[in-house]
């Protein structure tokens, strides 16, 4: 039986948004009705690459559309509270780029907004999606490593940027914690939780952002988690959950995994490899196909990537970014 078609409306023009627009695009169930920016040259260019029927120059248009079921939010994060939140207002359902917000504060006022409106709204923390992540975590609460001691997660990108790249620009929330580390840190909770204690470094750049950090998160059943970000060094970009009775080891691109292994003590090591269904290594259908299966259900969270969980790595990014000494200027 044919699904009902999920009509999206994209809010903003930049990379990930062309590859999330491009995925949807393969997707039967799924039609890009509009997009917005905050010009008319900007959005009727991606409308026209994508064959979008309709083009805003501003972001209340898109939101105000009540042909769109769902507002995907790509903006950089500085930006997240302002565009979700506008949405939301509007009565649309909200996918919002990781991370969530700037912090935990302005997380918490769109999860009270969406609950208030009873809205659908979620992080598009792709990680949790992916099937090969979700059988890892299966078998991470199966028991088949034991308990958990150790998580360990990097991403770091050479560049080098500079100074005038977003990811040096303080005001649009810039630095490798919150565009990077926020995989490495949804990683280790994803296994283990929110933690009870952070512990941080950081190399900061002359803007004030975090060029590198490096993590230490610990939980109350001594198990850590060592974890680094960097957008001035390339960094393997693996992780690895260590137990008392075994290993996983997830390769390159460990959030959007092709195979991991599994070391279990005595036995011969087990590799779990992608389905050739589950389309592309970087495929961004499955929290596209998660969005639209909660929405058809009436829900207005996902189980995979729960809203409690988005407020917790905020929680934690927010004490990181206390201990290494970053603050953004909307925060001031």
């Amino acid at each position: 039986m044919e699904r009902e078609r999920v009509r999206w409306g994209v809010l903003a023009t930049g990379g990930i948004a062309a590859s999330f627009t491009a995925n949807l695009l393969d997707m039967p169930d799924a039609e890009v009705v509009a997009v917005a920016s905050r010009s008319d040259a900007s959005a009727k260019a991606f409308a026209d690459r994508f064959g979008i029927p309709r083009a805003y120059g501003d972001w209340s248009s898109l939101a105000e559309d009540e042909d769109v079921d769902v507002v995907y939010v790509a903006t950089p994060h500085s930006a997240h509270r302002k565009a979700a939140g506008l949405c939301l207002e509007a009565g649309r359902a909200v996918l919002c780029e990781k991370a969530f917000t700037l912090n935990s504060r302005e997380a918490e006022e769109l999860v009270t907004l969406a609950r208030s409106r009873g809205l659908f709204l979620m992080e598009a923390m792709w990680m949790y999606c992916h099937p090969l992540i979700r059988k890892l975590k299966a078998l991470v609460d199966d028991g088949a490593v034991g308990d958990v001691r150790t998580v360990r997660a990097d991403f770091g990108l050479a560049g080098p940027f500079p100074p005038a790249h977003r990811l040096r620009d303080p005001a649009q929330g810039g630095g490798a914690l919150l565009d990077l580390g926020v995989y490495p840190v949804s990683f280790a909770h994803l296994i283990l939780g929110e933690p009870s204690e952070v512990t941080a470094r950081a190399a900061l750049s002359d803007e004030g952002v975090d060029l590198r950090t490096g993590m230490l998160l610990s939980w109350e059943s001594g198990a850590h988690a060592l974890l680094d970000c960097s957008i001035d060094a390339g960094t393997p970009v693996t992780a690895s959950i260590t137990g008392s009775q075994g290993r996983i080891d997830i390769p390159h691109g460990f959030f959007y995994p092709d195979r991991f292994v599994l070391h279990r003590d005595g036995r011969e090591p087990q590799e779990f490899t992608a389905e050739a269904a589950d389309g592309p290594r970087d495929s961004l259908r499955h929290e596209a196909g998660e969005v639209m299966h909660r929405l058809r259900a009436g829900d207005t969270e996902s189980p995979l990537v729960p809203l409690a969980g988005s407020l917790a790595v905020m929680r934690t990014l927010d004490s990181v970014r206390e201990r290494i000494g970053v603050r953004y200027p909307l925060e001031r």
